[in-house]
């Protein structure tokens, strides 16, 4: 579980094709690696990666070709920048909202400009996502927990304050036409199933029960 403010930037080191899978190294001087261990997840743009080998700056993690499929990280480069968020602690200060690090799909930035000195950011995020977003709520987008300005269809306006941008990604990557890794708010997902599974139980208990038994046939000559 994460929370979606971002502790470092790190840079790929190496994407090592391994059996059709990616063996990927990021590494990072500003990360503290004195508490990880084998095994150990860290969100890198916001996905949940498994540590298989790691030093003192750098880690390793193995991906899969569901998460290649599944996210914007096959279009990562040598030397890209990319967020790091190690696990959160049951001590840890709250600072976003609960990441889990399930990216649900890929969005593409359509619209980028200064407004005053924060950034104004438009990204399409897939048709089957946007319901799961709301004006002033929260998304994470390549691991970053931010804000909503707007929601308008199944795009999303946000605005990146200097600091936000300087610590993440955003300055060095986000483009317009550059692809992001989302995941909506998980607790949208839990209400859609709460709403779903009541209407489910509401309309089984609505549906007329029938009181016609195999001793009722038989008593009434239907059955010998």
């Amino acid at each position: 579980m994460f929370t979606g403010i971002i502790e470092s930037i790190g840079k790929v080191k190496s994407m090592q094709p391994t059996g059709g899978d990616i063996r990927l190294t990021i590494e990072s001087d500003g990360l503290d690696f004195s508490d990880v261990k084998l095994g150990d997840s860290i969100a890198s743009n916001g996905i949940c990666l498994t540590v298989v080998e790691f030093g003192s700056n750098y880690y390793s993690v193995d991906v899969s070709r569901e998460t290649i499929a599944r996210t914007a990280l096959a279009d990562l480069k040598l030397g890209y920048a990319v967020n790091l968020e190690k696990a959160m602690l049951p001590t840890t200060r709250f600072g976003g909202h609960i990441v889990a690090g399930h990216v649900d799909g890929v969005g593409v930035v359509s619209k980028l400009q200064k407004d005053a000195r924060s950034l104004y950011i438009e990204i399409e995020i897939p048709h089957e996502l946007a319901h799961y977003t709301a004006t002033k709520g929260s998304i994470t987008l390549d691991g970053i927990s931010l804000t909503t300005n707007l929601v308008r269809d199944n795009i999303v306006s946000l605005n990146i304050i200097p600091h936000t941008a300087q610590v993440t990604n955003i300055a060095q990557h986000w483009l317009i036409g550059s692809k992001v890794n989302v995941e909506v708010d998980i607790v949208a997902r839990y209400l859609e199933r709460l709403l779903n599974k009541s209407q489910a139980d509401t309309a089984h208990a609505s549906s007329p029960q029938s009181t016609i038994t195999e001793a009722f046939l038989a008593e009434n000559g239907f059955m010998k």
